[in-house]
């Protein structure tokens, strides 16, 4: 399956008719948003396919998922510890042959690490986690590997380049990562193919 994981920029990034256009130059099987607002709910009336938009509590963004098939189950909600200000959720995504989690992490290094346990111990043997990590160095998850492409993502301040858009797997194989043209967004999309490594034990 072609996942793509895109940071939008809530309201002054990417629009509907930005995201519509990635999913029919792209053609991707999921694609999963982070800062997507109500304004992408259109989403499958554009376009068809499925969508599902979880807003971060007491914020006008979240995090959405749309997929070209039907959600085997609908998405889920899982709370991740929060820092101060904003209060974190993770969108969990079942695809039958593995399972997806869509992150919007924290900025403290710390706690995004903290979050990432959190979300690894929701998750079945085939899993894998996309979105933007604020992780800075190693992801330090046991069982899961960075498979993500290496090349910058973002730019702090619009100067600091940083890998912070990326992709922990286990129990799947991974191919062809990808780091797409920014478009209207402060971040790059990443691109990756995911497929069920069969011989893996259901459990870990």
């Amino acid at each position: 399956m072609k996942i793509i994981s895109w940071n939008l920029l809530r309201l002054k990034g990417a629009s509907l008719a930005d995201v519509a256009a990635l999913i029919r130059r792209e053609r991707p099987d999921v694609l999963l948003m982070q800062e997507a607002t109500a304004a992408i709910d259109s989403l499958a009336h554009e376009i068809g396919g499925f969508y599902a938009r979880t807003p971060l509590p007491g914020r006008i963004h979240g995090l959405a998922a749309w997929s070209r098939d039907p959600f085997p189950r609908p998405p889920r909600l899982l709370w991740l510890p929060s820092g101060t200000i904003v209060k974190r959720i993770c969108q969990i995504i079942d695809l039958g042959d593995f399972t997806l989690a869509n992150v919007h992490l924290s900025h403290g290094q710390v706690l995004n690490r903290r979050q990432l346990r959190r979300v690894a111990a929701a998750l079945p043997a085939h899993a894998a986690v996309l979105g933007d990590f604020n992780l800075i160095g190693p992801a330090w998850l046991p069982g899961f590997h960075d498979v993500g492409p290496r090349a910058p993502t973002h730019r702090a301040g619009d100067v600091l380049p940083l890998r912070i858009d990326r992709c922990l797997m286990r129990g799947l194989i991974a191919t062809a990562p990808m780091v797409l043209g920014r478009g209207a967004s402060d971040h790059h999309p990443i691109v990756i193919q995911l497929e069920r490594a069969a011989a893996l034990p259901e459990a870990a």
